[in-house]
């Protein structure tokens, strides 16, 4: 899915306006080599295979993933190199331009942004060139022609003339309100439709289409023009922005995140081992212990949708927050938790990732998991003419601003540097002024926001919650972790059921690690001290507290550890002489005893009770008549 719609958002944009035949390109991976991860080759081979048909399709466009191992870019790295890299980035273009970027980063600077673009850049130019060569090579440089669209040019300026003052009057008004906006300008359509006899001639869906077009227009001039926006903001000013944390009671970290008209709900929870999800894919698989996921339910924007599964716009905006995020967290692999984030979003005017992407580090610093600093996105946006080269960058865009502009560019990152971005471009490309005036404004948008959140919660937490699970990682050696299981599981299963608690274990590195999983000291407290028995090691001189388990005319076996029986022999229990075991312990009995020797051949445990009690004082010599 993800694959799918880096493809998408790379050659949607190279159709014509006008053309609405349905269209389909499946890519399918029929063979794989890890030392050409495909992901960054699909949308190559979708605008390979649109090149050398007929279909209208603008130019050649090609992606590359671009990663940086000590200092020096590399395009399209092997698995290795980019797990060392410290940027990865697919970035599409055509010749002349950049189309999209999808990718994360370790705080990098906006510099380093721009040059792994460039670098992209350059082999992407000669990926096109080659498609070019090869549709003239098979003679398929012709497209068909097509006419999906019945137009009336002059319905069309009829209606441009009386309906677009309405509109830009509309658009003055800068009304903060998404829903006030909408019954405006809605009530100019209705009026106009109304207006019109019962008999008219005139196609109401063409005059539907042709208002959305004016309608665009208007709100985009109203920008280059008077660089006013539709909520009377500045191009560089940031909505209202409101956030609290520990929201949720129960929630092990929470935060809900306010800026304008968007808003998320974000919770996160601390699980084990055997919480973690499961990656099964064709270049990779293995486990994740971290898992953002991303909710936009229809009330959000006060729509009615059926409640089905994520789609691919969920599951895009969950990557994006969730590559935003992971830059920051601590090493997880070093930790017993699996951390999940969920963000529900509970109104949304725009850049609803990026809240997440703030909710999410505010909930995460709530949790008390230490991530290095804290993360805050923003949308940035653009409205430009190619004719007069006007053009505004907009920060912090709303919903209709990403509908109506030319942009929609996602940037996240901490005080240090990004972590994350997400680009999509709707015109025939961005400049690099362009682009770096871009990234330089959202620089200042994230500090600001930055600020905000700082207000509520500036640092993690110094602990967890009371009711989150605490940890406690017991590392014992290899041939001990059988006796931990038990036969068929039955010693831990035991633990798990007497004490609560849950625990995880695993072979790491020729060791055993014993996660322990409490919700209270406690059960971990129990569930502790009955592992480290199992595992504890007899040392001689050691005393320990046993239970009697068989008796012998020779003695008793007395259970001193648990699996471990060692021999009290009848001289050991007490100083005075013993003739018989008779009545001197039961089965069951506790008693307290010494290890005294361990038999280097055997292995066999000698026990003592007797040098626990007080020596009795030797008895006076009678003296003789």
């Amino acid at each position: 899915m993800l694959i799918s719609r880096l493809v998408d958002r790379a050659i949607r944009p190279m159709f014509p306006s006008d053309f609405h035949a349905e269209t389909q390109v499946i890519i399918q991976l029929i063979s794989g080599d890890h030392n050409a991860l495909p992901d960054a080759l699909a949308a190559f081979a979708a605008s390979a295979a649109l090149s050398i048909s007929d279909i209208p399709f603008y130019t050649p466009i090609s992606e590359v993933r671009v990663a940086r191992v000590d200092g020096k870019f590399i395009v399209n790295p092997t698995l290795e190199q980019r797990e060392k890299s410290d940027l990865d980035f697919i970035v599409a273009a055509s010749i002349e331009n950049i189309l999209m970027v999808e990718g994360e980063a370790k705080e990098i600077s906006e510099s380093d942004m721009l040059e792994a673009l460039k670098v992209a850049h350059d082999v992407i130019k000669m990926q096109c060139t080659l498609q070019l060569e090869m549709a003239r090579e098979l003679g398929k440089t012709e497209k068909r022609t097509y006419n999906h669209e019945e137009n009336d040019d002059t319905l069309k300026a009829e209606l441009h003339a009386q309906l677009y003052p309405k509109v830009y009057d509309v658009a003055r008004q800068q009304l903060a309100s998404k829903q006030k906006r909408s019954e405006l300008f809605g009530q100019i359509i209705d009026e106009y439709l109304a207006s019109l006899p019962e008999d008219t001639t005139i196609n109401k869906d063409m005059v539907k289409r042709y208002y959305k077009s004016i309608q665009k227009e208007a709100c985009r001039n109203l920008v280059l023009n008077e660089k006013v926006r539709l909520d009377g903001r500045k191009t560089n000013e940031i909505r209202p922005i409101w956030s609290e944390v520990d929201y949720l009671p129960n929630a092990h970290g929470s935060s809900i995140f306010t800026r304008g008209e968007t808003q998320s709900l974000t919770s996160v929870t601390l699980g084990t081992k055997l919480d973690e999800q499961l990656i099964d894919g064709a270049m990779f698989s293995g486990n994740n212990k971290f898992i953002l996921h991303y909710n936009f339910p229809s009330f959000s924007t006060g729509e009615i949708k059926p409640n089905r599964g994520p789609g691919r716009r969920e599951v895009g905006h969950g990557n994006l927050a969730m590559r935003a995020l992971k830059q920051v967290l601590p090493n997880l692999q070093e930790t017993p938790y699996t951390v999940r984030v969920v963000s529900d979003i509970l109104e949304s005017n725009g850049s609803s990732s990026m809240a997440t992407v703030c909710a999410g580090s505010l909930a995460l610093m709530d949790a008390g998991i230490k991530i290095s600093s804290p993360v805050s996105g923003i949308a940035m946006g653009m409205i430009s003419d190619s004719a007069t080269g006007k053009y505004a960058i907009l920060s912090d865009i709303l919903g209709d601003e990403d509908h109506l502009g030319d942009m929609d560019f996602k940037v996240t990152g901490t005080d240090k540097g990004i972590t994350a971005c997400q680009m999509d471009l709707k015109v025939d490309g961005l400049t690099y002024d362009v682009l770096s005036e871009a990234l330089m404004q959202a620089k200042e948008g994230r500090a600001h926001i930055l600020n905000e959140m700082r207000k509520t919660l500036s640092q993690p937490k110094p602990d967890l919650k009371p009711h989150a699970p605490r940890a406690v990682t017991i590392t014992i050696e290899k041939d001990l972790i059988g006796a931990v299981i038990g036969p068929g599981g039955k010693v831990v299963q035991d633990i798990q059921k007497t004490t609560g608690a849950t625990i995880v274990i695993e072979e790491v590195k020729e060791k055993g690690l014993v996660n322990i999983f409490a919700t209270n000291q406690d059960v971990m407290d129990a569930a502790v001290k009955r592992v480290k028995a199992i595992v504890a090691v007899p040392e001689v001189g050691e005393v320990y507290s046993g239970i009697v388990k068989s008796i012998m005319p020779f003695g008793a076996f007395v259970e001193f550890m648990p699996g471990k029986d060692g021999l009290l022999h009848i001289s050991e229990i007490k100083w005075e002489r013993l003739e018989t075991m008779d009545g001197v312990m039961q089965v069951g009995e506790e008693v307290k005893v010494k290890l005294i020797e361990i038999d280097k051949k055997t292995g066999k445990f000698r026990l003592s009770r007797k040098v626990l009690l007080p020596k009795p004082a030797a008895k006076a010599e009678t003296p003789s008549a």
